[in-house]
């Protein structure tokens, strides 16, 4: 592993590259309709077709009220740049959940309770924050984030 020391001094010391943001997180699955249909219920995130080679059989992306594809879902069919095995519905690996900064608290507690879901209610007082804890139909922890909220 290379020390971030060693990482600053390759650019003579000016880093112009950052992360801004997380971009999107992948979800591969054997229920493309059912996942889509969860992530618009729940989340009120908007379903719309993937861009083209990509087509509605093979991928729904979900768009946030900004108008970004926050969540694709592939099917297990679908082509992929980087191909890997995938075991949907099987936990999510090394990565331990997705976290989503939300607003309206009361209204996705009262989805949940519609829909039936389990879910786990957590706060952390020290920061004003309130999550909850619930999983996709693919079994993919969702952490939901409420600050201030």
């Amino acid at each position: 592993m290379m020390s971030p020391n060693a990482v600053a001094s390759c650019g003579g010391g000016d880093l112009t590259m950052r992360v801004n943001a997380l971009d999107h997180v992948n979800i591969i699955t054997d229920k493309l309709d059912e996942t889509a249909a969860f992530y618009a219920a729940l989340l009120n995130l908007e379903r719309r077709d993937a861009p083209p080679p990509l087509t509605a059989q093979n991928a729904q992306w979900m768009y946030d009220a900004g108008g970004k594809a926050i969540i694709h879902i592939n099917s297990v069919d679908c082509p992929r740049t980087f191909d890997r095995a995938v075991h949907p519905g099987a936990e999510t690996g090394a990565i331990h959940h997705v976290a989503l900064n939300c607003t309206g608290y009361d209204e996705i507690t009262a989805r949940i309770a519609a829909q039936g879901l389990s879910a786990q209610i957590n706060t952390v007082a020290a920061i004003g924050l309130r999550q909850i804890f619930t999983t996709d139909p693919n079994n993919v922890l969702l952490e939901l984030n409420f600050f201030g909220d």
